[in-house]
């Protein structure tokens, strides 16, 4: 614009842009639709795991009709998408062995009978930490963890090691993850003579407990530290550490011991007594169901 020699329209027609598209200016968001957008944050921060239709329902409880189209949009805008596992996490490796699953029709009644472990994410600032856990069954008392930066073996060898310090369990059940059927993981269980289990093709099911740690750590701890001045890796320690400490002391049903009371270890305060084995009068169904 303001060119002294060539006008406006020889501009458009040289540059090959359509001369109304020059003078648009785009409408902003409306002030109802910025209401609707703090509130959705706000709520996002309390249930990260609130989808469009959760979100559109939620909005409806506070007096805002708001179809789900609408939220769909604001959201995107926002940048703001629901925590829920995705797909392609769990991808085997080229000649890799797979072992069968040991657990269909298994009871599991003590600490030690059998440990399980699992990948997920943690979201940070700029994209993703990768966090596995290694967890009894029975106890739900959660081993050990690692963090990495990449999908490697090596947290989980390492997370593994850690684990494999404070006792030997009989199976140990993955996924089928190129981790987990690597020979540097599957070795350190074999060279101590443990039965090594793998979930079937499709079954999540099969590794249940350590998803619902997952659920739980992400719940609860939806802050993952960042903004607090640190840089990735330290802010997704901090809070593994804080939902690690937590998770381990908390009820894991009403009226049932924390897994720190199951392994044996009490917390502080606690009045309540394992039985001599480390475990306590809680015994698992067919499948590790209750």
């Amino acid at each position: 614009r303001g060119h002294p020699e060539i006008s406006v329209r020889r501009q458009c027609e040289l540059l090959g842009v359509n001369r109304s598209g020059l003078y648009y200016e785009p409408v902003g968001e409306s002030g109802e639709n910025l209401m609707l957008m703090r509130l959705l944050d706000e709520q996002y921060t309390r249930t990260p795991f609130y989808g469009s239709r959760k979100m559109t329902e939620w909005l409806a409880t506070e007096g805002h009709a708001v179809n789900r189209k609408r939220v769909s949009r604001l959201m995107e805008l926002l940048g703001l998408e629901a925590v829920y596992p995705k797909p392609k996490l769990s991808q085997p490796g080229e000649n890799h062995r797979i072992y069968p699953y040991l657990l269909r029709g298994t009871t599991v009644e003590r600490v030690n009978q059998v440990w399980s472990t699992d990948i997920t994410y943690i979201r940070m600032a700029h994209g993703f930490l990768y966090l596995v856990a290694v967890m009894d069954w029975f106890s739900r008392f959660v081993l050990s963890w690692s963090l990495s930066l990449t999908m490697e073996v090596e947290f989980c060898v390492e997370a593994l090691k850690r684990a494999l310090r404070r006792g030997r369990p009989d199976i140990f059940n993955s996924d089928r993850g190129a981790q987990f059927t690597s020979e540097k993981f599957t070795g350190e269980l074999a060279g101590r003579q443990i039965a090594i289990s793998m979930d079937g093709r499709g079954r999540c099911m099969d590794n249940i407990f350590v998803a619902r740690l997952w659920r739980s750590l992400k719940c609860e701890f939806p802050d993952t530290g960042v903004g607090l001045g640190k840089d990735g890796r330290e802010a997704g320690q901090s809070w593994c550490a804080r939902g690690d400490s937590h998770l381990q002391q908390r009820l894991d049903r009403l009226s049932y011991p924390t897994p720190m009371m199951v392994r044996g270890k009490r917390p502080p305060g606690s009045n309540s007594q394992p039985s001599p084995d480390g475990s306590t009068a809680r015994v698992l169904g067919l499948n590790g169901k209750r």
